[in-house]
């Protein structure tokens, strides 16, 4: 399975994403979690630890590797370079592993009109394409809120596209300009998972604004997890009812 998680920043995609991973490891799934949001925190919520990830380096910092890969050589500007670079051993030669999960950082993907950045985002997007089409684990990739990350060729390969929203407009609408994004990419699917629900009224709420999307659950708010990151642990091994809705959404996730 594929699964591409994004959101508003602070909604708890990350929380979502790390802690999914975690969730299908104990249940014996291979799992192949990728960091692709800038604000790369996604190796905490699985729970790594800080001299674990210090040995990682995002992909898009590897000057060496994408001039080998692209055939540009770092510090170059223009000229041509190779689309479609090898990539599939990469996962392997710079992830980390925790608790059964595989771990690796993307680094951030440089906006349009950036010349000589080109050939990174030549590398992270086909690599990316590699990470959803020819993996045969399940793949959790967390994404920023734009999905400039996707392309056409790789998203009819994502099996759920999940927006994580909590109790509030502003995470309403942001839902709602990611799922137009989506639908420009034929994604005909997108799902919500709403967080930090304290009652029913907010799981109301959330089905109300967001009644033409398909809701695969809703995470609590509980502040086991806001110390979970306090702590420097995974919410997943501190917060029952965190584990317990996550049962519910790969349960849904799965029908």
């Amino acid at each position: 399975m594929k699964i591409a998680i994004t959101g508003k920043g602070g909604v708890g995609k990350t929380t979502l994403a790390g802690t999914l991973a975690r969730f299908l490891a104990d249940r014996n799934f291979k799992v192949l979690a990728i960091d692709a949001d800038p604000d790369a925190n996604l190796a905490s919520a699985i729970g790594a630890p800080k001299e674990l990830i210090d040995q990682l380096k995002p992909i898009s910092e590897m000057k060496d590797l994408i001039a080998e890969r692209t055939g540009v050589q770092p510090g170059t500007y223009g000229g041509m370079f190779i689309l479609n670079p090898k990539v599939d051993d990469i996962p392997e030669k710079f992830s980390i592993e925790y608790k059964g999960v595989k771990f690796m950082l993307l680094g951030t993907f440089q906006s349009a009109g950036s010349g000589c950045f080109c050939p990174e985002n030549a590398l992270l997007k086909a690599l990316l394409r590699h990470l959803f089409v020819a993996r045969n684990e399940v793949v959790i990739v967390d994404m920023e809120a734009g999905l400039e990350h996707l392309g056409r060729g790789t998203t009819g390969y994502v099996n759920k596209f999940i927006v994580v929203v909590e109790p509030g407009l502003r995470s309403f609408q942001t839902a709602r300009q990611i799922k137009e994004l989506a639908n420009e990419l034929l994604i005909k699917d997108v799902w919500v998972v709403g967080n930090k629900i304290q009652n029913e009224n907010d799981k109301e709420l959330i089905k109300k604004e967001l009644a033409d999307f398909k809701i695969l659950g809703f995470m609590p708010y509980d502040p086991l997890i806001i110390e979970s990151d306090k702590v420097g642990k995974s919410a997943y091994d501190m917060s029952e009812s965190l584990r317990l809705a996550l049962e519910e959404i790969w349960k849904n996730m799965q029908s």
